[in-house]
């Protein structure tokens, strides 16, 4: 059974930083894609962003310049730097494994982790 275990959250200062990692365990293949979303109270769940497997990365708007996405294949690993850190970017954030294999699509997620950035 493939578990997504993120790490990494925590609370932080406006303009400070925090790095997320996830880590897949058991036996998954045929990853399309790593992605990191994010929900605040009260709102949906949105898109932060994407890596494809190829190395193809996609930003909300409202990250884009602060956030990075990097992924280690061999390890099913994906990461999360986050810089000049926003309030707004309160949330919790879940790592998503999306797999195709012809015409078979999973999506795996993780359990989340807390990000608050406060003073």
């Amino acid at each position: 059974q493939v578990q997504l275990v993120e790490s990494g959250g925590g609370l932080e200062q406006p303009g400070g930083s925090l790095r997320l990692s996830c880590a897949a365990s058991g036996t998954i293949s045929n990853i399309k894609a790593m992605g990191w979303y994010r929900q605040a109270p009260g709102k949906e769940r949105e898109l932060v962003a994407s890596i494809t497997s190829g190395g193809s990365t996609n930003y909300a708007d409202s990250v884009k310049g602060r956030f990075t996405i990097s992924r280690d294949n061999a390890k099913k690993q994906v990461y999360l730097q986050m810089n000049s850190l926003k309030p707004e970017d309160t949330a919790v954030y879940y790592c998503n494994f999306h797999t195709e294999y012809i015409w078979l699509r999973s999506d795996y997620w993780g359990q989340g982790t807390q990000v608050t950035v406060s003073s």
